[in-house]
């Protein structure tokens, strides 16, 4: 299952809902990917302290199998911005999912379900 960061930041602000599917994929020993797209976005935020950076920086890495933006998922990122018109980040986190082929854990179905073949699942 592949991550958008709307669902980390859901759980980083303590929202019941995301903290327990999250956990339950990861008890049903599920993998959860984290686009490095969305790790950028995520800790991009500039209002934290040293502390919670770091402390989140450790949450991502010991939650999330971190899935590189290679040359293979920069191609089907552009196709995606071509095609389906998405911003830049929106596209490699469909990419990622795409590529792996799994589903895209996120909010923001209005956007992702312009991408064909991408399954989508909203918590």
């Amino acid at each position: 299952m592949t991550i958008d960061a709307n669902i980390i930041i859901a759980y980083l602000a303590g929202e019941h809902e995301v903290i327990e599917t999250l956990s339950k994929f990861r008890k049903e020993g599920k993998i959860l990917l984290l686009p490095t797209i969305v790790e950028a976005e995520v800790l991009s935020f500039s209002n934290w302290t040293k502390e919670e950076y770091t402390a989140t920086e450790a949450f991502l890495a010991e939650n999330f199998t971190s899935i590189s933006f290679d040359s293979h998922i920069a191609k089907v990122a552009a196709k995606i911005r071509r095609e389906a018109k998405l911003k830049f980040p929106d596209a490699a986190i469909a990419a990622t999912a795409l590529f792996t082929n799994t589903p895209l854990i996120t909010r923001n179905i209005r956007d992702f379900k312009k991408v064909p073949g991408l399954s989508l699942l909203k918590i």
